[in-house]
């Protein structure tokens, strides 16, 4: 039987697949594992290595030990802005369709008081300028 030997291997950022870093960084944030827990978990070398990750990709400010905003790239903010382009035109669509809705509604109300005004002989519209019943008399002082 040969024995397997363990060899030092060093590896490089570019061994690392950015979803594997993400993973790392979000777990760090998420506040259920430590550096170093981090750092043997996953076999990654270099004491700094996962701070830097954490630095360059996560939303906490290591050095200060507090939450930052997160600066997004051109490509998010470019994502970002085409996401609401394309929710800003759906709405404004609907909004359109609803007007539409409601136009045709008011015209078939127009319609529908013009045929019981004529049907009836009776006006149901407010006039603009009401005149006063005869009924009613004028106090004078």
């Amino acid at each position: 039987m040969e024995k397997a030997e363990n060899k030092y291997v060093k590896r490089t950022q570019k061994d690392y697949s950015m979803t594997f870093k993400l993973s790392v960084v979000q777990e760090y944030e998420s506040g259920k594992a430590s550096l170093c827990y981090l750092q043997r978990k996953y076999g990654i070398q270099g004491n700094q290595t996962v701070k830097r990750w954490i630095e360059k990709y996560g939303n906490f400010d290591i050095s200060n030990k507090t939450l930052r905003p997160m600066e997004k790239s051109k490509d998010q903010e470019l994502l970002e802005l085409r996401q609401k382009v394309r929710l800003l035109e759906r709405r404004n669509a609907r909004l359109e369709k609803e007007l539409e809705q409601k136009d045709m509604k008011a015209e078939f109300f127009d319609m529908m008081i013009d045929i019981a005004e004529k049907e009836y002989d009776i006006d149901i519209r407010k006039n603009s300028c009401p005149e006063q019943s005869p009924n009613i008399k004028k106090k004078n002082p």
